[in-house]
């Protein structure tokens, strides 16, 4: 009732309710004649008055006026239909118990429904008319606009439409549809005619040209568009000298609006990303909705995409959890600005700090945590091979050690395609906490451990694609350490959704000491990333920039692995997700050398502790690379 209060709605139910009135004299006028003089006019206005209070009440409980006329949709349209429907069969009963309807038209409540239905939807529809600007013609957009073909004839391609007409400030004036569906060729779409499928966009541009009407740019809009669609229309435009330029899919789009279809420069990430995956995200939903959530590494890139995910959910309680100060305090300002009632706690906390931990988890009370923190740059964690292992080994078990003492529920660690195989430390170390939470899992405490294990995330903080970004901007070379090497990619916001998919998973299945392997896809050359990247900059290799070749890196690989060859990939039955069976080992023998590491990485034992190491990653060779590709096979369950 507090919500009918409200100016805006309060006039609405008034309207509605008079139109109510006005609606059941109409329809006795058309059923009887315009002239009053033969009707009983007292009856048939009491009657009008007593119609318009049950819809008074009907309206209440369909929540009518609550709606707002400048976006009315088919939803809306709905809910006249109901509110009217319901209106009707209510008074008719109670119109019969009085009268009878020994003298009601019995053609009347057909009539007056029509009659409802018309004068409630027709101001909203003359209101969402003028919202979007539709008086002045079919075409209402401006004709000092840049000239664009948009492709993808989809619900994108006419919300896109539907934005520019809007907005008269819109500076696109939109040539036509280009699609991917036969069917659709031909048809106008708000106006805008269809003129071709995908492979006909190259003639469609000359065809337009010959008219006097070549796009200046080639909007992308279809939500499902794979990097090499997007390739192939890259090459088109360029071919034709057009901009190509695309408008983020729904999913990416975190608070929808209008403003949010402005169209932005082809990014590396569209390039190598791949079409959504068709995900449960009922799943997903409940995995987080309403429960307390912890995340350690909460500033990091892929901390920082986790939080905004889970907040999007609404978990009851978040904890954000990170070492670095700047990276936390930004992570809680965005979330701060963007959901301020989320209630949310963050902490400074080192997860090499055993007792911290064990205080803050104890105090937080998590559902799941999700370890995020790590040192993940190879090089760097060669150099310094100490912190190395504090941060990822022991600082992943004693997160799992306070899970366990505080009986959360579950764990999710991220883990790293670096494990397999591993030719760095960094790699070892995170094939240590891999371990670790197996052997756990396995053990069956009151927490239940899931691992998930990924590639390199585009755009991650200490990546090849910032790298490249920073050597764009001063001119120069782009460095690739060997014109052979290869890596997995996968966008943040994919690799997320797969960790909360994955999670999911795990919970459901109880499956004890597996790894969920997240499907990368193809691994892609970081040399053809390169001259990606300088082609979508709008520079010319060997003109504007040119690639430098540097040498491969302590403890670097040319070829990463998603599994060893002791881990069969089994399907998940879940789209984008394989499991790894486990390499486990015995828990209690696990700890025991994982203390003896930390003892010999407190007294700075290098030599002690990369010993240790080796006997808990055998497989790890330092500085060896691999010169063929590993194959990969998925073994189909037999069950």
């Amino acid at each position: 009732m507090k919500t009918l209060l409200q100016p805006r709605n309060f006039l609405v139910y008034c309207h509605d309710v008079g139109m109510a009135y006005l609606a059941f004299i109409t329809a006795y006028a058309l059923r009887l004649g315009v002239d009053a003089s033969s009707w009983d006019a007292r009856g048939v206005y009491a009657t009008a008055a007593a119609f318009a209070g049950v819809a008074a009440v009907v309206y209440l409980f369909t929540g009518l006026y609550r709606h707002v006329w400048e976006y009315v949709s088919t939803k809306d349209a709905m809910n006249v239909l109901r509110s009217v429907t319901l209106s009707i069969l209510v008074f008719l009963p109670a119109l019969f118990f009085v009268t009878r309807l020994e003298t009601f038209p019995r053609s009347l409540p057909i009539i007056g429904w029509l009659v409802l239905v018309l004068f409630l939807a027709g101001p909203r529809l003359l209101v969402r008319l003028a919202s979007d600007r539709q008086f002045g013609g079919v075409w209402p957009q401006s004709q000092d606009g840049i000239p664009i073909l948009v492709v993808g004839a989809g619900p994108e391609g006419e919300q896109f439409v539907r934005a520019v007409q809007k907005n008269r400030a819109a500076p696109y004036i939109i040539l036509g549809f280009i699609t991917a569906n036969p069917g659709r060729v031909g048809q106008l779409i708000q106006g805008v005619e269809v003129l071709g499928l995908d492979q006909d966009l190259s003639t469609t541009i000359v065809k337009l040209g010959r008219r006097g009407m070549k796009p200046e740019k080639i909007v992308v809009v279809r939500a499902k568009v794979s990097g090499a669609e997007l390739t192939q229309f890259l090459d088109i435009a360029d071919a034709h000298g057009c901009g190509l330029a695309r408008v983020p899919p729904p999913a990416e789009l975190r608070d929808y609006d209008d403003a949010a279809l402005k169209p932005r420069a082809i990014a590396i990430n569209d390039v190598l990303g791949r079409p959504q995956m068709s995900l449960d995200r009922a799943a997903m939903a409940n995995l987080i909705a309403g429960r307390r959530i912890l995340v350690t590494g909460a500033g990091g890139s892929i901390g920082a995409e986790l939080v905004r995910q889970i907040v999007a959910i609404g978990p009851s309680h978040l904890a954000l959890v990170d070492f670095g100060e700047f990276n936390l305090y930004s992570i809680d300002r965005d979330i701060r600005e963007w959901r301020p009632n989320q209630p949310m706690s963050t902490i400074l906390a080192d997860v090499r700090d055993a007792g911290r931990l064990n205080d803050v988890i104890a105090k937080e009370r998590p559902d799941i945590v999700f370890h995020a923190a790590a040192l993940k740059h190879v090089p760097l964690v060669e150099g310094n091979v100490i912190e190395g292992l504090l941060t990822n080994a022991i600082g992943a078990r004693n997160v799992a050690e306070a899970c366990i003492a505080s009986r959360v529920p579950t764990m999710v660690l991220v883990s790293t395609d670096k494990a397999v195989n591993p030719a760095n430390v960094m790699g070892a170390s995170k094939r240590i906490a891999e371990n670790f939470c197996q052997a756990e899992d396995v053990r069956q405490t009151a927490t239940n451990f899931i691992t998930v294990r990924f590639g390199n995330v585009l755009g991650s903080a200490g990546s090849v694609v910032p790298l490249f970004q920073h050597q764009l901007e001063t001119g120069g070379p782009l460095t690739v350490t060997h014109p052979e090497i290869e890596r997995f990619f996968m966008t943040p916001h994919e690799a997320v959704e797969l960790i909360l998919q994955a999670s999911a998973l795990g919970i459901a299945k109880r499956d004890h000491g597996v790894i969920y392997v997240l499907d990368m896809g193809q691994p892609v050359k970081i040399m053809d990333l390169a001259k990606q990247m300088i082609r979508l900059a709008g520079k010319t290799l060997g003109t504007d920039i040119d690639i430098k070749i540097t040498g491969l890196r302590p403890g670097e690989k040319l070829f990463e692995e998603l599994f060893h060859g002791e881990e069969p990939p089994l399907p998940t039955g879940q789209d984008g997700i394989l499991l790894a069976r486990p390499r486990v080992s015995d828990a209690g023998l696990i700890s025991a050398k994982l203390s003896a590491l930390e003892k010999a990485c407190r007294e700075r034992d290098e030599e002690g502790a990369l010993a240790i190491v080796a006997s808990l990653v055998p497989e790890m060779r330092r500085a060896q690379t691999p010169l063929s590709k590993p194959h990969l096979s998925i073994v189909k369950s037999s069950s």
